[in-house]
Parts: structure tokens; sequence; C-alpha cells
């Protein structure tokens, strides 16, 4: 069984790899929608893959570091294109969660980037 929780936050960022006459060389921000998706079976008793509350506790302090931040300054974020943000929201969710089956960061309604760990 998967199951999801979306969370958002706003940011402000740059990429420093493009070339400067790429729009997103400048800084800029966005609404970005991050989807958290754990597997594992059905707890028998309480009915849960994992309890919504509890995801919303352990990641709503990690989205707190990225809100209203420019991404450029967060430590690993140096190049915060969409790929990397759900990799450096994987590596520090995976700890918190090891159910974690993948982290989708839309930059937009119609963009994102889905990462499923190292291993896949």
């Amino acid at each position: 069984m998967k199951i999801s929780q979306a969370f958002k936050f706003e940011a402000a960022h740059r990429l420093p790899n493009v070339p400067q006459t790429h729009r997103c060389h400048r800084m800029h921000g966005h609404s970005y929608r991050v989807e958290v998706v754990p597997n594992g079976a059905v707890d028998p008793h309480t009915g849960f893959v994992k309890d919504f509350f509890n995801m919303e506790e352990a990641f709503g302090l990690l989205i707190k570091k990225l809100d209203h931040h420019c991404l450029n300054e967060v430590p690993g974020l140096e190049n915060p294109t969409a790929e990397n943000i759900a990799i450096w929201i994987w590596d520090h969710a995976k700890p918190r969660l090891a159910q974690l089956w993948s982290v989708r960061v839309y930059e937009t309604t119609d963009s994102w980037a889905e990462y499923d760990g190292p291993d896949r």
C-alpha cells in the first residue's frame, strides 16, 4: 500500500549552472508542492500504513528549513533544481521515515521531479 501527503512551501532560488541568458539564472520564486509517499503494510490494528499526523509532525520541521528561504543558501542546495530539492528532501526525510518510497517536488503545477532513492 502506498499513501501520500502533500506539503507546500514558498521559496526563492536561482540556478547558477545554467547560461546567464536562461531565465532561471536570475533570482525568482516558486510556490512548491512536495508529495511524500511512504509504502508498507496496513497495520491491522490502526488501519494505517503511517499516521498522517505523524508524517505532518516529522515533515513540518523539515519544510520550515525551506519555507521563505533562498534555497541557494540552504546547505546542500547550492544548485536548487527540482531534482536536487527532491534528493535533499529524501536524504533528510529517510531517517525519520524508513517507509519512504518517493518524494515528488512540484516547481509549478505542470512540472515536477520525483526521486525514489539511490537504490532504485
